[in-house]
């Protein structure tokens, strides 16, 4: 259920700011993004795994605090990345 390394490194090549970011909130928000959705599909098959829901509220609400800071910083970043992300319909 876990990342790869390797996705784990594309993600952050694909997002990354400069040649050696591995930790801004966009780098950290794909890869939330990317665990949100691997650990969805897990609780679609396993409705009762509720100490997994948790995980996933703990990780949405994260996502959410990291996508408030990059909106009030730069509104125009914050939009091309959720398009990008294809997160908020």
């Amino acid at each position: 259920m876990s990342l790869t390394q390797e996705r784990k490194q594309e993600i952050i090549t694909d997002h990354q700011v400069h040649g050696t970011d591995t930790g801004s909130a966009e780098v950290q928000v794909a890869l939330l993004t990317e665990r949100i959705n691997k650990l969805s599909a897990h609780l679609k098959q396993n409705k009762k795994d509720y100490s997994s829901t948790r995980g996933l509220l703990k990780m949405i609400g994260h996502r959410k605090r990291l996508l408030a800071f990059i909106r009030n910083g730069d509104n125009d970043k914050y939009r091309a990345l959720i398009q990008r992300l294809g997160i908020r319909g």
